[in-house]
């Protein structure tokens, strides 16, 4: 809560088109804190394709959803691996949870991630995949899912 807290008061943030924090599953101290202290325009349910995966997104969009939360849409995360050398797509955690539930609670479907090794490597680095190789295929989907977050955002504060 206190971290949280400074962390959102003393970053000097310089002017910012969006904010984008990356939570832990599930409900937590740190999503209440942030829906309780900052005026927030929405949130992205992220899951994987997993049952359990999917249990936990729910309960988060569940407590967004009573604090008025907009809900902007769901992502799957690591949706399928696909193989560097022969590009055999591999469902590794199984494949579609995430839009069948997007569909189910009546969200939006952003997209599907795929694991991708170029993603972690680039976080830890600090050089994402997007800025270092903009024609990954990887890069491409983060680019349609931050196109659909930004006219989603956009079309929100039309209407507010």
């Amino acid at each position: 809560d206190g971290v949280i807290k400074q962390f959102l008061r003393e970053v000097e943030w310089g002017e910012l088109d969006f904010l984008i924090i990356d939570l832990p599953p599930g409900t937590s101290d740190a999503q209440l804190t942030l829906c309780q202290n900052v005026p927030l325009d929405g949130t992205v349910i992220i899951t994987t394709p997993q049952d359990v995966a999917l249990l936990d997104a729910k309960k988060g969009l569940m407590m967004f959803q009573r604090m008025g939360v907009p809900i902007l849409g769901l992502i799957e995360n690591m949706s399928f691996f696909e193989c560097p050398q022969c590009h055999h797509r591999s469902e590794i955690f199984s494949h579609g949870g995430g839009q069948a539930a997007a569909e189910n609670l009546g969200l939006d479907f952003l997209g599907a991630i795929p694991i991708e090794l170029k993603v972690r490597t680039g976080g830890d680095s600090g050089q994402p995949i997007t800025a270092v190789d903009p024609n990954h295929s990887v890069s491409k989907v983060f680019k349609a899912i931050a196109e659909k977050l930004v006219q989603k955002i956009a079309k929100q504060k039309l209407t507010v």
